[in-house]
């Protein structure tokens, strides 16, 4: 059974990038959702039990790792007019503030660096739980979520559709299922 007590939870965490995922969907052509992940990141989290306004959280994406289940999309977001990876090879996360909402809701609150510009995001997030695994580790369980325009990042190249509006919409729904381990 998972442990929900925070107060014993308080140190430095691993992000177990196996076991986490860190996702996005945006409406496509104003009709449906395409849904992509990033699979290679890395990351680290400074919890604190006792006061978790004193938590901080770290993540860093290799942007060539974004996975859409098209190739040809997926190298369309690699290029000049989406990601420009050669430029900018990695997104990152840095947590600015923390804090209890009560319950196993938590918000977070950061500066993400997309592109070279940093703007700040608020990640609500829902505690899952800690447990020890079969392997003696320590591990913690989060899920988050969060909108975010992706032109105020210089996101901006689209398509207009003959039928009016665009290809690809602004809003970018984030996901995240953070699995940690907690460093010995």
């Amino acid at each position: 059974m998972a442990n929900t007590d925070l107060t014993a939870l308080t140190g430095e965490y691993t992000i177990d990038a196996a076991h986490s995922t860190i996702g996005f969907t945006v409406r496509h052509a104003m009709v449906t959702n395409v849904k992509g992940k990033f699979l290679d990141f890395s990351g680290s989290l400074q919890l604190d039990g006792a006061d978790p306004a004193a938590s901080k959280a770290s993540i860093d994406v290799k942007m060539d790792s974004i996975d859409t289940g098209s190739a040809d999309r997926d190298g369309h977001l690699k290029s000049a007019d989406f990601f420009k990876i050669d430029e900018f090879p990695t997104m990152t996360f840095r947590s600015t503030k923390a804090e209890s909402l009560g319950g196993d809701d938590y918000r977070i609150t950061g500066d993400l660096e997309i592109l070279g510009t940093t703007k700040s995001i608020t990640i609500d997030l829902e505690f899952n739980g800690a447990a020890k695994d079969p392997f003696g580790n320590e591990r913690v369980g989060f899920e988050g979520k969060a909108e975010i325009l992706r032109s105020e990042w210089g996101l901006t190249w689209n398509a207009a559709l003959e039928t009016g509006g665009v290809l690809v919409s602004d809003k970018i729904k984030l996901h995240f299922d953070i699995s940690a381990i907690k460093s010995a």
